[in-house]
């Protein structure tokens, strides 16, 4: 099954209501015939722009070929939390990769913040960038428990951006009966993930990239110059990245076998006007603790914008709205018949670590993908850390290449029936408030 086509119209972004409230750019041509260039790049999601705006910005010729529309995947779907840290926690990341590599990691997350927060500002992108991500549980365990993590980034990191919420204080926050606590981090910041790929794409575009929508890459043939085939041209390019995260397909087995596409859906409520401080009362993204995460925040035109629900099988559900709709109303029960005026679906990339695959395929191809869930930060750097390899400068890349990632079992061909073993497990233990 290709994903690129299975749940959406060839050439056309998803009815969202990222989509319908964009600021749109004319469609790129198709690539014809053969080109040369310095690089090539695979899939025009964050990793990709990004690492062609670098790379561009550093003089090089760039190609980049998108099989769909530009910010068309996770990119132009996503909930728009920018996250601190990586996607595990700190303390599971020191376990994982030992102290001095888990410092780095941090560090580079760090970066990767400021990374969006300039790209934004310097390339005067409008994407409705707020600050304050919260993080919210269903018990007094959980609540003590992020308050403990809240305490170990402040000591071992002097990371001092996060206020602990009781339960009075996140009531306050947001009014859903259902959390009893979390914390608030004030660094992390929240945006409309359409307009900052389409941002991303102009500067781009600026910076002398060659865009291409429409071109489907089927083969890539390695060498010097390596050949990259589409369904209408090719492009031999000295350097080949390789940036489609969930939408990757069968075009590289090793990938394949460590990243694994998921889907996930939100819902835009109709405007909620004064209603809106019954959901939230500030301005922050919201993100929960149930393994089957539930993640929202308030539109700029005061939509509730809930992501949740769990989907086995790559097939979108035929009533995306129901989907969504049942964890909202667990979490807002008043909002039991409020209208949806929206509802998608998008596949994005996890990893059995849940922390990002970089690696070099060969000497001069570079991958990077598989940010389960903590893509508006770690997919902009990682095209940058690309661009940054291909110039010689590659200790951020080699970190990141360094976390262990292992292939799902059964490697690329039985990781969906392991995956809907494993879904029903955490679903079953998100029910029954394990």
């Amino acid at each position: 099954m290709d994903l690129l086509y299975s749940n959406d119209k060839k050439g056309q972004y998803p009815d969202s209501w990222y989509a319908a409230t964009a600021t749109p750019m004319d469609p790129f041509p198709p690539l014809k015939g053969e080109t040369r260039a310095d690089v090539c790049i695979v899939g025009a999601g964050y990793t990709g722009l990004s690492a062609a705006l670098h790379l561009a910005e550093a003089g090089l010729d760039v190609v980049l070929l998108e099989a769909q529309r530009v910010g068309f995947g996770a990119s132009g779907r996503n909930g728009g939390q920018l996250g601190s840290g990586q996607r595990q926690e700190q303390d599971v990341v020191e376990k994982m990769v030992g102290d001095a590599d888990a410092a780095k990691l941090w560090a580079l997350a760090e970066d990767s913040k400021a990374l969006v927060k300039g790209l934004i500002a310097r390339h005067d992108i409008d994407c409705d960038i707020r600050p304050g991500v919260a993080h919210t549980g269903f018990n007094d365990r959980e609540t003590r428990e992020m308050h403990e993590y809240a305490e170990h980034l402040s000591t071992r990191y002097g990371y001092d951006k996060i206020e602990l919420l009781d339960e009075e204080a996140c009531h306050a926050m947001c009014p859903s009966p259902a959390y009893k606590g979390g914390i608030l981090d004030t660094d992390a910041a929240h945006l409309h993930p359409l307009n900052y790929a389409l941002g991303l794409a102009r500067a781009a575009q600026k910076a002398g990239v060659r865009i291409y929508e429409g071109a489907h890459v089927h083969h890539i043939d390695e060498g010097r110059p390596a050949t990259v085939q589409t369904d209408s041209g090719k492009v031999q390019a000295d350097h080949v990245i390789l940036a489609c995260n969930g939408y990757l397909g069968s075009l590289n087995r090793k990938v394949a076998a460590r990243v694994m596409p998921i889907n996930n859906f939100i819902a835009a409520t109709e405007p909620l006007g004064d209603e809106a401080d019954r959901v939230l009362a500030q301005d922050v993204a919201v993100a929960d603790t149930k393994f089957v995460i539930n993640y929202f925040r308030l539109s700029a035109d005061k939509r509730l914008l809930f992501g949740g629900g769990e989907s086995y099988g790559y097939r979108f559900p035929a009533d995306i709205a129901a989907k969504v709709r049942k964890p909202m109303v667990e979490i807002f029960p008043h909002l039991r018949d409020i209208r949806i005026d929206y509802a998608w679906g998008g596949t994005l990339g996890i990893t059995m670590k849940r922390l990002p695959y970089l690696t070099r395929l060969a000497p001069n191809i570079l991958s990077a993908s598989g940010y389960s869930g903590h893509g508006v930060g770690s997919a902009t750097q990682a095209g940058q850390l690309m661009a940054l390899a291909i110039q010689g400068e590659s200790d951020g890349f080699d970190t990141m290449a360094r976390i262990p990632t292992t292939p799902f079992p059964g490697g690329a061909a039985l990781r969906n029936p392991m995956l809907i073993l494993a879904m029903t497990w955490f679903s079953m233990r998100d029910r029954l408030g394990i």
